[in-house]
């Protein structure tokens, strides 16, 4: 009798700690803040989300992942990359702790981008979209039970984007074509989604592949900031070396208009705001008087 009741009660634990564990938040790593803001946009309480990437400060490309930072992937049911090798370091984190159990979000994969191609893929409109689709899917496969709450919140997020296509929308009707520049191609496709015109792509490969940029390519940026050919000078505000900041000093002697562009979700905003205010910007420097 002694021996079936311990079986009863072992029975009761383990049902209990299946239960609990059943309950548990899904844990969501994202190796960028904005991958992160948006999965806890869409998880609401329902998973804990974290983000590496997140401070607005540091230049992402030199960044190196710590002991802690492995070991807090390890325990992750959903891993959000971006890909295209913007962070390749996150792909051998994951190999040296493979499990079954987690789902892994290559952004990248989902967009049909590969290893070359612009990684700044969050300035795509076409990227969160494709990105909450995935992730609902993620997430409703780890917490069933939560599937509906995950959809619905999904729901709010893509309507919550309406305001930033509306603004595209907006400024392509009135700026398509215009001739801008930059250093970086990090803005790049929010720039062909806005109709401009880019030129000294050749020079922005080069500054993105971290090599030299020819002395061709160089005097042609020169002669279009001193020439006037470019009515816009984007310029990465995180990661600027000696070149970059020399041309962002020969743009802003000929007086065109500079906006600053990030790799990261600054603090205290969610991805729509930061979209919306870098619009903003573009739009406020391309009505700049004597633009």
């Amino acid at each position: 009798m002694r021996s079936a009741l311990v079986g009863v009660a072992m029975l009761l634990l383990t049902g209990t700690a299946a239960a609990v564990a059943a309950e548990a938040p899904v844990t969501v790593v994202a190796a960028e803040n904005f991958y992160g803001d948006v999965a806890q946009q869409i998880a609401g309480p329902d998973a804990i989300v974290s983000s590496i990437l997140s401070n607005p400060d540091d230049d992402p490309h030199m960044f190196e992942a710590s002991p802690s930072v492995a070991r807090h992937l390890a325990t992750a049911r959903i891993v959000v990359a971006n890909g295209a090798d913007y962070d390749s370091w996150l792909d051998k984190l994951l190999a040296a702790s493979p499990s079954r159990t987690r789902t892994e979000i290559v952004v990248a994969d989902l967009l049909h981008r590969a290893a070359g191609d612009n990684p700044h893929l969050w300035y795509d409109p076409a990227t969160m979209p494709a990105f909450a689709n995935a992730l609902t899917a993620a997430l409703a496969a780890a917490a069933p039970a939560h599937k509906a709450d995950f959809e619905r919140r999904r729901d709010t997020f893509l309507a919550s984007l309406k305001p930033i296509q509306d603004k595209v929308r907006a400024l392509r009707e009135k700026f398509a074509g215009t001739p801008v520049t930059a250093t970086e191609p990090v803005f790049g496709y929010m720039a062909a989604a806005l109709g401009l015109t880019m030129r000294n792509e050749r020079f922005q490969i080069a500054v993105m592949n971290d090599t030299e940029p020819s002395a061709a390519d160089v005097a042609a940026f020169e002669d279009d900031l001193r020439g006037h050919r470019v009515r816009l000078f984007l310029y990465n505000s995180q990661a600027s070396d000696e070149a970059a900041k020399r041309l962002l000093g020969l743009a802003r002697a000929a007086k065109i208009p500079v906006v600053g562009v990030t790799e990261t979700e600054p603090a205290g905003q969610t991805y729509q705001t930061w979209m919306l205010g870098e619009l903003d910007g573009v739009a406020a420097a391309l009505t700049a008087p004597g633009t």
